[in-house]
């Protein structure tokens, strides 16, 4: 989870108490962001549940500790002035990452704490929400460096987000002296080889222009003429991304951290291109890359006007806030936690207590009525809750599935696997394409996969259609480690299936693997008969085809005759994959084929 490194200094100077770093300690372990240490510099080390981002700073901390000290309540939105800039967005950016905001932030004090928290805050958003830049990505300017020209109405100043051809225009990014390229900062740029594989596929890559030239080229790095300093009093803050709401909501959380600061946030308009303007820019005499567009912008005719600073309301019953944190609540006193916690409410009597909640941008966390739920227990204090026994008359016991799971745990065990636990979620090309296997096949593991929509990190966007690809991943990760490796896990395997209520077909599966000089079919099926004589069921092996094991070295696994798995020798390009240089055998069987 997120670590944020918070200067106790800091805490002291934003929330206006005096308090000791173990009295912060405290306070923030009730908010939910746990001490993990402290740095050299002495800077307290805060993890917390990564759907708080308005905490990856400290003023966002700061913020929450005022509300739990009763020194701030309800939402706050801060002042804009109109808008002076204007973002022109050209319909030659790639498609790929059409859409851009921004805000101007003027009178802002950069001293070193608070630029090194800005920098924080920025990186900190790029692996949460940003999803490593390939969602969106920030770029941060000295305004006083960038040149505008002439908006649309010929008022105000204008920059232009559009494409670039990788070998166009050049710029000197950070951290560097030359003028180069895009394609030359992928190549021959730290920063640009780090994330090059963001834009690599692109026709046009993203780039920024004012009246002197591209300045931005993201999501990979700005360029050294607008860099940021202790001395900068006035920013330019945009984002890029491939999800307007995404950008518009991290542009809310930095707009609030710099508010913070006594900065004052100004309007930017951002102008997206008409529907006709590819067919415009091809009739262009001087055309330039605008003229290679040659579809329609997502969010074509649109003018917003950012940051968006919009409050969003929510609903939530009286009953459900008392059932679920278990306290009886009069209407009053949950309007005053809901305050305590940033946000505002009013009520309905009727048949039912309703709250109506409205909730500031930068809560990007309230997705459902218990999120409002949580935020009541919280201002409460969940430490203050009194433990009572249930109000039923059962007698806890075991469920029959997990006597089953523990039963074939033990028979594995006993056979030299070493039980292990994995992540239930992996990637699509760790399920299927390292083992050779296509989505929405028959084969086992082949199923179509139950997908994450908002997936934290590119290693985790689906769940697995079975077991054997998380052992091969341990495989992989341990050929330092001595041999043999004989591992055995039971686990969750899921896939989609209409025909389930839920639309996902979950099952608990038995996967092992022997990885040794020696291993063949032969070691495999002795254990497997082994386990399947400890539950008195009839195993059968007919020859199967599986595209991850040797042809002929292969078989289905059917139990009581029922096909439930399979087994074989893994396939050689399975292993190169995997860097594996030693034979591996392996199966993988539905649990409840045991019963």
């Amino acid at each position: 989870m997120p670590v944020v490194d918070v200067d106790p200094d800091e805490l002291r100077e934003l929330t206006g108490h005096e308090k000791t770093d173990e009295e912060f300690i405290d306070d923030l372990f009730a908010l939910g962001l746990e001490f993990e240490g402290e740095t050299d510099e002495g800077e307290l080390q805060l993890e917390f549940a990564p759907d708080r981002l308005d905490r990856l700073s400290v003023e966002g901390i700061a913020r929450s500790l005022r509300y739990h000290y009763g020194d701030a309540r309800g939402v706050h939105v801060p002042d804009t002035n109109d808008a002076d800039w204007t973002i022109e967005v050209a319909d030659s950016v790639p498609d790929e990452r059409p859409y851009v905001t921004g805000a101007v932030v003027r009178g802002v004090d950069l001293d070193d704490d608070a630029l090194d928290s800005l920098i924080q805050l920025q990186e900190k958003l790029h692996a949460t929400m940003g999803r490593k830049r390939a969602k969106g990505a920030i770029g941060i300017h000295d305004l006083t460096m960038i040149k505008g020209n002439a908006g649309g109405d010929g008022d105000g100043n204008a920059i232009t987000y559009r494409g670039v051809e990788p070998d166009g225009d050049t710029f000197v990014p950070l951290d560097s002296d030359a003028e180069m390229t895009p394609a030359d900062v992928l190549a021959n740029h730290d920063t640009g080889r780090t994330y090059a594989d963001l834009v690599a596929e692109y026709d046009r890559y993203p780039a920024i222009y004012d009246d002197l030239g591209l300045f931005s080229f993201p999501p990979v790095i700005n360029g050294r003429r607008t860099e940021v300093t202790t001395g900068s009093r006035e920013l330019l803050v945009e984002m890029t991304g491939t999800d307007q709401w995404t950008i518009d909501r991290m542009l809310a959380i930095v707009c609030y951290a710099l508010s913070a600061r006594g900065a004052t946030i100004e309007d930017v308009e951002v102008a997206y291109p008409d529907a006709d303007a590819a067919t415009s820019a091809s009739t262009d005499a001087d055309a330039d890359a605008d003229a290679d567009a040659d579809a329609t912008h997502p969010s074509a005719g649109r003018t917003l006007v950012r940051p968006d600073l919009e409050v969003t309301e929510k609903s939530v019953s009286h009953d459900r806030i008392e059932s679920t944190i278990g306290v009886a609540f009069d209407p009053d006193e949950v309007v005053d936690l809901l305050e305590r916690s940033g946000l505002d409410a009013t009520y309905t009597l009727g048949e039912e207590v309703v709250y109506d909640v409205e909730i500031p941008p930068y809560r990007v966390d309230v997705l459902h009525p218990y999120d409002l739920v949580d935020d009541v227990g919280r201002a409460y204090g969940f430490n203050d809750l009194e433990p009572r026994y249930p109000d039923v008359g059962t007698v806890g016991g075991r469920h029959d599935r997990s006597r089953l799971e523990d039963a074939a745990r033990a028979s594995l065990v006993g056979l030299g696997f070493e039980d292990l636990l994995n992540f239930h979620m992996i990637s699509g090309p760790e399920n299927y394409d390292r083992l050779r296997v296509e989505p929405g096949t028959e084969v086992l593991g082949g199923g179509d996969p139950v997908e994450i929509t908002e997936p934290y990190s590119e290693d985790y966007t689906q769940l697995r259609t079975w077991a054997l690809p998380s052992l091969l991943m341990v495989l992989e990760r341990n050929t330092h480690r001595t041999y043999p490796q004989d591992l055995a896990e039971i686990g969750l395997a899921a896939e989609r299936d209409d025909a389930e209520n839920t639309r996902v077909a979950e099952r608990r599966t038995v996967a092992a693997v022997l990885a040794r000089t020696d291993a063949s079919y032969e070691d495999a099926k002795a254990r497997l008969q082994a386990v399947c004589r400890d539950f008195d069921v009839a195993l059968e092996t007919p020859p199967t085809d599986h595209p991850t094991f040797i042809d002929g070295r292969t078989a289905a696994i059917e139990i009581d005759g029922e096909r439930v798995g399979v087994i074989g020798e893994v396939h050689p390009a399975v292993l190169v994959e995997h860097d594996l240089e030693l034979p591996v055998a392996a199966f993988e069987f539905r649990l409840d084929a045991l019963e």
